[in-house]
Formats: structure tokens, sequence, C-alpha cells
């Protein structure tokens, strides 16, 4: 499902809003350092590649899935730009076997990751990086829908007994307080009741810095790609060892 003018418009919107209007103090406690945490792209792009090369080699290969919008597309990028690939790269260079799918699709929203779910995610995968509602705070979709959406995809899921590794968003600021209070606590609660590991905010350390955004402000640029997964690979390392460690 795509959105074309508000799915390419919800970063700036945050990321301005995040570098202008944003308290500290929320920015504070929806961006925990990345050490305290257990486990944590527009117009027509999608795409579900598997960069196999210069994998390590020894053992089995755990296979994973980036399920998500432009964020996880790679929004004007290069395949290898992708937030997938260069994951990948980086859980490689700390010695991991491990392969990162490309399923992102930009403008998607949570209504539309779930009704693609089923198909994006192949048999065989291990775990699923799910990142996924930026999209619905842009369009202002009730936060109760945004998470009746993420649980039912979580649920699927862990019904076919593949793990999930959520990823988190903010509200937009231009949303208001209270929309605010409904949508960010979403991520969190989920995480809890169905177990799962949560990195809390997805854009965590490019936000607010023009220099990792493309020209149009709004997407992170091949660096800024390369900002998020170096932040987001300890999480996803043990995300992906605990899959081999059921597996064995």
């Amino acid at each position: 499902m795509r959105f074309k003018a508000l799915g390419l418009h919800f970063t700036v919107i945050m990321a301005a809003g995040l570098a202008l209007a944003a308290p500290a103090s929320l920015l504070a406690q929806q961006t925990p350092d990345p050490a305290e945490q257990v486990a944590p792209a527009e117009d027509g792009q999608a795409g579900q590649e598997d960069s196999m090369a210069d994998a390590p080699v020894g053992e089995r290969q755990i296979q994973l899935v980036g399920l998500g919008d432009s964020l996880m597309a790679g929004y004007q990028l290069q395949n290898e730009e992708s937030l997938p690939s260069q994951l990948e790269k980086a859980l490689h260079d700390r010695g991991l076997n491990v392969s990162v799918a490309n399923a992102g699709v930009s403008g998607d929203t949570t209504e539309g990751g779930l009704s693609r779910v089923d198909w994006s995610v192949p048999d065989g995968t291990d775990g699923v990086i799910v990142e996924l509602g930026a999209n619905d705070a842009l369009r202002g979709i009730a936060p109760e829908e945004t998470e009746k959406n993420l649980a039912a995809i979580i649920e699927r899921l862990q019904a076919r007994k593949i793990g999930v590794l959520l990823v988190g968003v903010i509200a937009p600021p231009n949303m208001g307080p209270d929309y605010a209070k409904r949508f960010n606590p979403i991520y969190k609660r989920l995480a809890d009741k169905y177990r799962i590991p949560l990195y809390p905010f997805i854009l965590e350390g490019v936000a607010t810095n023009e220099g990792l955004k493309l020209g149009d402000g709004m997407h992170p640029n091949a660096q800024g790609v390369g900002v998020m997964a170096g932040r987001m690979a300890p999480v996803v390392e043990g995300f992906a060892k605990a899959l081999e460690d059921n597996k064995s």
C-alpha cells in the first residue's frame, strides 16, 4: 500500500519536529542508550534482496527479514546502501553468519505491512525486524489501530515460529501531545506483551542531524543509514544469537 505524499513527508516532519519542537525529555525517554537495550524508503520502491557476500562461514546462516517502510527500503539509495544491506555488513564485521533480506515498501503503513506479511516473509525465515508505524502517525491514524495491526503482525510471525525484533518510531510533534501520549508507548507495550526485543527509535542519531539526511531533508542518506545500522547492530546481534540458540 502506497501513500506518496504522506509517506514522503513523514521523516522531515518528524525530524524537524524533533529538532525544533520536541522537548529533550521526550527524546531521552524514547531513545535510551543503545547499551541499555535488550535487542534492537517513497514512490514504488519495494524489494526483498538477500546480500550473501562476505558472510562468515562455519555455522548455519541465520535468515532475517526487514519488514518496513521507506526507512527500511532505502529511499533514493543504492541496494548496498539500504538499512538491511548495511546492517548485514555490520553483523558480518562482528563475525555473525547472518543475512538480512529487504522487505521494505516506501509509504507503507502498519495496515499495509499486515496485508503482506505472509508473502513478504518466506518460509525458512528465522527472524523479522518489524519497522512500521511512521506513516500511521503522519496520517493521524488512531494509535489503537496501529497497535492492533502491529500486534497482528507479531502474532502471525510467532505462529510461524519466527522471531520478532520490534523497531519503534516517535509521533511527530505536530500531531500534538495527546496523540503522542497515545502513540509513543505502543512499541514498549507490545514488546513487553509478546516478550520480544525492542529498538525504541529507528532514527536515533540521525533525526536531528541534517548532514546525515538526503538533500530533500527528509530521508537518511547512505551515511545516515550507516549510523542507524551501527547503532542497531549490537541489538540485532543479540537477537540473531538468541535465534541461533533456539534453533540449536
